[in-house]
């Protein structure tokens, strides 16, 4: 039994941490939600630093950049509460170049830190079958893996600080487009006069064949937009894409174009949607619902 700590328990990090505990570790818990830490019969703490001081190692799955920053070097953070030896393990999509610096400002206090971000939504994190993509010390992710394997399936030791998030990101780009591209096609079809149902098995059928469009299109033929992975966390990957491809100077296009229709998703009031609900802007537009006919 290893004394771990979980950061974030929300969608996606609070089946992860369920996950830790129910292979038997003693893992001290914190939440931005007051009382979801004490409903999930860990230890909760009312910091993250007190999480660190009870901890080797510590995961960490929150929203965005900032909130990775508060929660690791704020007043109350894990860093003042870390031992030297400590190892930071952060599974939230955050900003490569930002991550990197992080890993540097802990690196010079003694404390260990991967970028860990994982792909496999809810049901993933349910199940314990996540996909990690890790960025830091080699060494230090082979001593501490067996903590991840409760909470997935495949871990992908991508080389240095911010290379599992460079690795992240790209695979969330082929996602964001991809559904943008669905989107677009369905809502066409389906005013065209296709039945969306048959638009998909053809679409099933043909070499646009898609594990996402596999799984988002009974979800919006249903008109089932609760969340699994929100607009608003994917427009925000779409936009550190972006500035990763500024760094690097690569041009990206139509990764531009989608974070501006998911953007304005957000705008129209989907944003806490799953992303298949992102249709729905198309569909304002085109005048034309995609919905299957139980009559």
């Amino acid at each position: 039994m290893a004394k771990l700590g979980f950061l974030g328990l929300g969608i996606m990090g609070g089946p992860m941490a369920k996950r830790l505990l129910g292979a038997g570790h003693e893992v001290a818990l914190w939440s931005y939600t007051k009382g979801k830490a004490e409903a999930m019969g860990g230890k909760a703490r009312a910091t993250p630093r007190e999480v660190a001081e009870h901890s080797d190692c510590v995961f960490l799955c929150v929203g965005d950049t900032a909130m990775s920053h508060e929660v690791i070097f704020g007043e109350s953070g894990l860093a003042a509460g870390a031992k030297k030896g400590l190892v930071i393990a952060n599974c939230s999509t955050i900003s490569p170049k930002e991550s990197r610096q992080m890993a540097e400002i802990l690196s010079s206090a003694g404390i260990d830190y991967l970028d860990a971000p994982c792909t496999g939504s809810k049901a993933g994190a349910e199940n314990g079958t996540l996909t990690f993509m890790v960025g830091g010390k080699k060494d230090v992710f082979d001593r501490v893996r067996p903590f991840f394997e409760p909470m997935g399936k495949q871990f992908y030791y991508c080389g240095d600080s911010g290379q599992g998030l460079h690795a992240k990101l790209s695979q969330n780009m082929i996602l964001g487009n991809l559904l943008q591209a669905f989107n677009e096609s369905i809502v066409l079809s389906t005013k065209a006069g296709v039945p969306p149902e048959l638009m998909l098995e053809i679409i099933e059928n043909s070499a646009a064949k898609s594990g996402l469009v596999s799984l988002k299109a009974p979800l919006v033929f249903k008109r089932d937009f609760d969340p699994r992975f929100s607009v608003k966390w994917l427009e925000k990957d779409m936009q550190l894409m972006l500035d990763s491809a500024a760094e690097l100077n690569v041009p990206v296009p139509l990764t531009a174009l989608s974070c501006q229709m998911y953007r304005a998703a957000i705008a129209k009031g989907y944003g806490e949607d799953d992303i298949c609900g992102s249709i729905r802007l198309l569909e304002d537009l085109a005048s034309c619902e995609v919905a299957v006919n139980t009559k």
